[in-house]
């Protein structure tokens, strides 16, 4: 089988939707007479794959730099994907085509041209994303809903990554539904602390470390004014930030300094992909104060896997597949923040038991041999559709 896939992100970064389409391509490589043709983003490290190869849209100087989320950078990025991709269409014989996230649009353009059938791989509600992104295309929304659900009833199968957006898709009649929910990619699970984070800062209290990007609905804001409260309460506890770009990062150490707390936070900037492992281990709590969206985020699963308790926002964006028993679920509030952040301070036991538990829920189900099960049970139902010539 020949497959077209579509990831308009850069590739490979380390960050949610692409992870998650690498961990798409790497089962794809491992599957008999599969071969993948992936159209990206001109930015990204090269990734060798059996039998997967990038291609790439032209390096010009406005498609550089592109962030999560909606943006004018990115429509341009996308259109340029649209040509690129019909060229390879056109110069070859695609059997299926994998789309994520908006490049479901070029999947479904094609679909009507040249009869391709497509899977749409939603990391989110693309209505839902721009509205959150730029409030005043609010009144899109009526339109943007309707077209992403021709998508989905249009699609072959919908791969959607959490069950908010399993809910979605067969809410718009989708005629084929298996969730890809995300995993852990950690080598070195539950490693025990080594203390040498905390050395290298100077600390020797309780460290609550964030791992990810700034966007504004991360929660960011609500972690340093949360963490800002406590630390009225409780001085023996500090904040390590690690990732972000330069212009986010300056931002909030200013919020920091606004906040009088720029001695006990700490930026450290974006750390390879290879050190998660390393860092998770170091910290007494994990922090996910996440705010919009209804899309589970990927990195509560390493945060669970590591062995250390958890904190995150009580929202449907985390309640809908983690409960109290597997992570601390805090108010998404400044004070309601704070009072967790303390309580998880004060009770080691508590910290230790959440720790077990988030642990033995990712070895459950959210290991790459999970992933790897789910995809091949996609695909094979691809394969016998297009067999019987559907």
């Amino acid at each position: 089988m020949d497959i077209l896939f579509l990831a308009p992100h850069p590739f490979f970064q380390n960050r949610g939707t692409p992870i998650d389409a690498l961990l798409v391509a790497r089962v794809l490589s491992e599957r008999t007479d599969t071969r993948v043709d992936m159209l990206t983003y001109s930015e990204g490290e090269h990734v060798e794959l059996t039998d997967v190869m990038i291609h790439r849209i032209s390096n010009l100087k406005i498609t550089r730099g592109v962030r999560p989320g909606f943006s004018v950078k990115k429509i341009i990025c996308d259109v340029l994907m649209l040509f690129k991709a019909w060229g390879m269409v056109r110069t070859k014989h695609y059997d299926f085509v994998h789309a994520d996230e908006e490049a479901v649009f070029i999947a479904l353009f094609f679909r009507w041209l040249y009869k391709i059938p497509y899977a749409y791989d939603l990391d989110s509600s693309i209505a839902q994303q721009v509205v959150e992104k730029k409030p005043f295309l609010r009144i899109l929304s009526p339109f943007l809903t309707w077209l992403e659900a021709q998508a989905i009833k249009r699609a072959m199968i919908n791969l959607p990554v959490c069950n908010a957006l399993f809910d979605l898709c067969e809410k718009e009649g989708s005629q084929k539904t298996i969730t890809l929910h995300d995993i852990s990619q950690l080598t070195r699970p539950n490693s025990p602390q080594t203390g040498r984070l905390k050395a290298d800062l100077g600390i020797t209290g309780l460290v609550l470390l964030y791992i990810g990007n700034f966007e504004v609905y991360q929660g960011v804001d609500l972690l340093l004014d949360g963490f800002a409260l406590a630390s009225q309460q409780n001085r023996d506890i500090f904040l390590v930030l690690i990732g972000g770009v330069e212009e986010d990062i300056r931002t909030y150490q200013k919020r920091a300094e606004d906040l009088g707390i720029q001695e006990r936070a700490f930026f450290l900037g974006p750390k390879p992909f290879s050190r998660l492992d390393e860092y998770l281990c170091e910290a007494d709590i994990l922090v996910a104060p996440r705010l919009r969206g209804i899309n589970t985020p990927m990195k509560i699963f390493p945060y669970m896997h590591s062995g250390r308790a958890v904190l995150l926002t009580n929202l449907p964006t985390h309640t809908q597949l983690v409960s109290s028993e597997q992570a601390y679920l805090a108010d998404p509030t400044a004070a309601g923040f704070a009072a967790a952040i303390n309580r998880l301070a004060g009770d080691r036991e508590l910290r230790e038991r959440l720790g077990r538990n988030g642990y033995a829920f990712v070895e459950s189900n959210h290991t790459y041999d999970a992933h790897k099960r789910r995809v091949m049970e996609a695909y094979d139902y691809v394969e016998s559709r297009l067999g019987n010539g559907v």
